[in-house]
């Protein structure tokens, strides 16, 4: 344990990715690091992890709770949640001229109404469509996104949208006026969906912090980032849940204008599940005011200019019927950190293939008296899709469904071989049970019929590309509005073109597996990868170091 000066005010930055919750104690005079913390983010009690994390620093350190005058959260949750398409089902409703357009709603109903660009109502609303579509709804969707045109100008019809939908069915509504002041329906539709969608993430995310933290009696003066850099208090969090997509980007950048060596850089953060690429010029983070592209949705939302892609540590490595390797975009609990868990001999890329299904830990009979998968996997712990096919005799499409469900609500979780476990098998990362990986990548090496070396070596490649990829495509969009996956996606496997490239700034590297990941993306690139001091905690540490330069 430390000794720390004890009149000093000390500051707390948490940052809860899809794997890992991370904390950091900073003094807020000195802005030196008193402690730092890693544990498994635990998805199906948000509060464990984060608690874990929080009393492995006050452990560390003198520093008691009371001490402590600010807390600082960043987190990618909502950004995994875009990637792996997970979320609330949500019913759009539009009032106003406007092209129809996709956006991953259960349904999208278009109807007469909406208002001029002076604020006059272009049409009467049509009260029998809307009571019509909300009744169609009603037991499909968990929320209701509305928006109406010009509503930026008079919000009258997204105002009645809402009341009316609260009479026919109370389920949470998001209106476009309340998230953007900006012109263009599409827009503002796709940031209120992304809001209602990302709903039941930011309930768990809030009630786990929120639990975590009073416990701890660390309740004061307690931010979120925001994507765009700045703090808001996590009281207003709820509403605004698309504005944290990019909040671990947003501390990432903050962590590198700390730390880089050079005015320009590019700075990597290779979570468990996603990579986020953000750039820095003259010492600043380059931000996207003309609104964020999250996936496929152009949306309203400020943030730092970033790139993210499905890859990282705990990325999915699944051969396909074809015999193709392939590594994300989905994430599972590596071989290497799971217990109780069949020999990935018995079962790895077997029938519903390469996934073992296990229940969260702490759930009881009785909780799961009403599923029966779930009362299963408690009574009787990890099995395959494959076996609970079988056992109660369920078609594939309809089990896969309920599987997909329950890993969206955190009540079961997904193991698989990642590249975390071709780290152990490789003897480069010693973390976890490397016997689960060996025998895994043993399995998996068979069917592609090469060694195991090989095998593993080929998934970092894998993962490796696809995080250079998405550097390119960051920088090319940034250059030319155009990215390599759009306009040569397959130049590695060119028989005509050796094309290659090199970046004229160095990476900055944040992160646990970065290290172990990055080199060989930086010496691909023709540049220098750097790894600060607390790079591990780089996104935490960036974060509260954005919280005290914000107040």
């Amino acid at each position: 344990m430390t000794t720390e000066n004890l009149h000093t005010s000390y500051a707390i930055g948490i940052d809860t990715g899809g794997t890992y919750t991370d904390a950091v104690l900073l003094s807020i005079e000195e802005k030196k690091v008193i402690a730092t913390a890693k544990s498994p983010t635990t998805h199906h009690n948000l509060s464990i992890g984060i608690s874990l994390s929080l009393k492995q620093i006050f452990t560390e350190s003198s520093v008691r709770p009371h001490n402590v005058s600010l807390v600082a959260v960043s987190t990618t949750l909502a950004t995994n949640a875009v990637v792996e398409d997970k979320g609330a089902n949500v019913g759009l409703l539009i009032a106003g001229p406007a092209k129809r357009f996709k956006l991953p709603v259960v349904s999208a109903s278009y109807l007469k109404g909406g208002h001029n660009h002076l604020g006059e109502e272009a049409d009467p609303l049509d009260m029998e469509a809307l009571v019509d579509a909300v009744q169609s709804l009603k037991g499909h969707v968990d929320a209701y996104a509305v928006c109406a045109a010009m509503s930026i100008m008079n919000p009258a019809h997204e105002q009645v949208m809402a009341k009316a939908i609260s009479l026919l069915d109370p389920k949470p509504v998001f209106c476009s006026h309340e998230i953007s002041d900006r012109p263009g329906i599409h827009e503002r539709a796709a940031t209120s969906v992304l809001n209602a969608r990302l709903m039941p993430v930011m309930e768990d995310f809030l009630g786990g912090m929120q639990d975590a933290l009073v416990a701890m009696g660390l309740a004061g003066n307690v931010f979120i980032i925001r994507g765009d850099a700045s703090p808001m208090a996590i009281t207003d969090t709820y509403k605004q849940a698309a504005s944290t997509v990019a909040s671990g980007p947003a501390a990432t950048a903050w962590f590198g204008m700390h730390f880089s060596p050079t005015p320009d850089a590019l700075i990597v953060d290779v979570g468990g599940t996603t990579t986020d690429i953000t750039i820095m010029r003259d010492s600043k983070p380059v931000m996207d005011r003309e609104g964020s592209l999250i996936g496929e949705w152009h949306t309203q939302i400020d943030a730092v200019k970033m790139f993210t892609v499905g890859a990282g540590g705990d990325s999915h490595v699944v051969i396909s019927r074809e015999n193709n390797l392939h590594v994300g975009p989905g994430r599972v609990l590596p071989l290497s950190m799971s217990e109780n868990t069949p020999s990935p001999d018995q079962w790895i890329g077997k029938g519903l293939r390469s996934k073992s299904i296990m229940a969260a830990s702490d759930l009881t009979l009785e909780e799961t008296s009403s599923n029966p998968i779930l009362a299963h996997l408690v009574a009787h712990g990890p099995t395959t899709a494959e076996e609970l096919k079988q056992h109660f005799n369920m078609a594939e499409i309809t089990l896969t469904s309920h599987l997909k469900d329950l890993n969206q609500l955190q009540l079961i979780s997904e193991i698989g071989f990642t590249p975390t476990d071709a780290l152990h098998v490789l003897g480069r990362l010693n973390v976890g049970n490397s016997d689960n990986a060996v025998k895994g990548a043993e399995t998996l090496a068979k069917i592609l019929e090469i060694s195991t070396e090989e095998f593993c070596e080929s998934v970092l490649k894998a993962v490796g590309h696809k995080i250079e990829t998405a550097i390119l495509d960051h920088i090319l969009t940034i250059e030319t509005g155009k990215t390599m996956t759009g306009f040569f996606p397959n130049y590695r496997k060119s028989d005509l073109l050796d094309l290659r490239f090199s970046i004229r700034i160095p990476i900055i590297g944040i992160g646990a597996v970065a290290q172990h990941l990055l080199p060989q993306v930086a010496e691909r690139l023709g540049t220098e990868v750097v790894f600060p001091d607390h790079y591990e905690v780089g996104n935490a540490l960036g974060s509260v170091l954005m919280a005290i330069g914000n107040n």
